[in-house]
């Protein structure tokens, strides 16, 4: 199959942004194109216009542009008809778009089109219990409006968000977001620095980073020589205006407890995997994800994990099984779960060996290609017979 992305960042150095979904398309562009597919990649939003091959995925990068009026409208036209140009050109066959600030709104394409969830606003707004702006909520319900079908990461992120927008009669398709599975191995998974705690990710309120002091606390008050590592970039708190969500955790964090902190903020990620492999135990007491992308990365390195128990993390862990699954806000359980690794290295090791046997089962990026062919092929054939 000839299959498209349309995205506003991927992993690659000349696209100007690349976070987790730009990570989880590449994950999947290069596993399909592994499987005889031809992709191209439309990266909107970039600084240049130009046409990049990375290893035979076709990337083009889009250069903003900037209109004196509606430029929300004229720049998605625009967007759309570059588009449409390659896709007649290219004889593509299918294009999938991100849900995030609903940037098909507008547009029509000469193929079909596959919105995947990676989170929209509204859904994050939702999970979060803030107020959206009106504007976005209408952008991302006109795009969905637009769609051929869907692909959830998580049936929990599937139903919720068919369920805000009152999406009725558009297929919806779970199939998760996976890894290349030969990128993750440790094979000394007994061999880690005792009584360490790692979180990676960005540091921000909805990953729920706010409620790891207190968590932090409870552990100290058993294990007074654990020490927490955080991993990933700082970001603003839109809840206090703050600049930095770090100086808010230093602000809450006991004077005793940060001196056994110690945040490396964003590295180069063979050095993450390093971290992740002496990790004892990982934590990821989020608020609000679809999937969790980190939290399969550590299981997949066969790390016990502590994760949060809200809707979507009850398809990643099996609670007791593959990890552990607490309420972020239940910061004497959450640490009790914590303390109760630390002190045995046998369940660590017992939970790491089956988080990684799940990973194996549901997240290897080639079973994923797989069922995201068949999936496109449904919907491609769907078309052609009306």
């Amino acid at each position: 199959m000839k299959i498209a992305f349309l995205t506003p960042e991927y992993s690659h150095p000349k696209v100007a942004h690349a976070a987790g979904i730009g990570t989880s398309i590449k994950n999947l562009a290069i596993a399909l194109q592994k499987q005889g597919n031809d992709i191209t990649v439309f990266a909107y939003g970039q600084s240049v216009q130009e046409i990049v091959d990375d290893n035979g995925v076709k990337i083009h990068l889009i250069k903003n542009k900037k209109y004196p009026f509606f430029g929300w409208y004229l720049h998605r036209k625009y967007i759309q008809n570059y588009c449409n140009s390659v896709i007649k050109r290219e004889k593509i066959e299918i294009l999938e778009a991100p849900d995030w600030t609903g940037i098909t709104a507008f547009m029509k394409f000469e193929v079909p089109l596959v919105i995947r969830f990676h989170g929209s606003d509204t859904y994050f707004c939702h999970l979060e219990k803030r107020k959206q702006k009106k504007k976005n909520f209408w952008f991302e319900k006109l795009s969905l409006q637009n769609a051929n079908a869907f692909i959830a990461p998580t049936d929990f992120a599937g139903k919720l968000t068919n369920s805000l927008f009152k999406n009725q009669k558009v297929k919806t398709k779970v199939i998760p977001n996976g890894i290349d599975l030969t990128l993750f191995k440790n094979e000394f998974p007994q061999e880690y620095t005792e009584n360490s705690l790692l979180y990676f990710g960005t540091l921000i309120r909805k990953k729920g980073v706010l409620e790891l002091p207190e968590v932090f606390s409870q552990v100290r008050k058993t294990i007074p020589n654990a020490k927490l590592i955080l991993i990933g970039g700082d970001s603003f708190d839109i809840q206090t205006g703050s600049d930095s969500t770090w100086k808010i955790m230093q602000n809450t964090f006991d004077i005793e407890d940060l001196k056994n902190v110690f945040y490396l903020g964003q590295i180069p990620y063979q050095e993450v995997q390093k971290h992740i492999k002496e990790a004892n135990v990982c934590v990821f007491p989020s608020f609000a994800e679809t999937l969790g992308m980190v939290t399969i990365e550590a299981m997949a390195l066969q790390k016990a994990v502590v994760n949060t128990n809200i809707g979507w993390a009850q398809e990643l862990i099996e609670d007791k099984e593959s990890g552990f699954l607490v309420h972020p806000t239940n910061h004497v359980e959450y640490a009790n779960r914590i303390v109760e690794l630390l002190q045995h290295k046998n369940l660590v090791l017992e939970i790491g060996k089956k988080a990684r046997l799940k990973v194996e089962d549901k997240f290897d990026i080639r079973k994923i290609a797989k069922d995201n062919m068949t999936f496109y092929a449904e919907i491609i054939n769907s078309n052609l017979v009306k």
